[in-house]
């Protein structure tokens, strides 16, 4: 078993993980992204939990809205781009 603290810093952190998943922190501030169109885990699958914030999750040319009690799965290989859509920090 792997367990984690979740510090919400600013920008990405990888927590801990394996060769199959992957969890991390992200703070993105209003306005802001994280990833791109050419951004993709080819190893680990990604489970995105929104703490708290509004975005939206481009996956795969797909918008996804997020808000805070979102829960999604970014599958490896599935290119993706985090967006920060409201008028505070996004925290996943």
């Amino acid at each position: 078993m792997k367990r984690a603290a979740v510090p919400y810093e600013a920008g990405f952190h990888v927590l801990t993980g394996d060769a199959r998943s992957q969890a991390a922190s992200m703070v993105i501030e209003p306005g802001g992204t994280e990833g791109g169109a050419d951004n993709r885990h080819r190893g680990a699958d990604q489970r995105l939990y929104v703490a708290s914030g509004h975005g939206e999750a481009l996956v795969n040319g797909h918008v996804y809205p997020l808000k805070a009690g979102a829960l999604m799965l970014i599958q490896r290989g599935d290119t993706h781009e985090i967006r920060n859509t409201g008028e505070s920090a996004l925290k996943t």
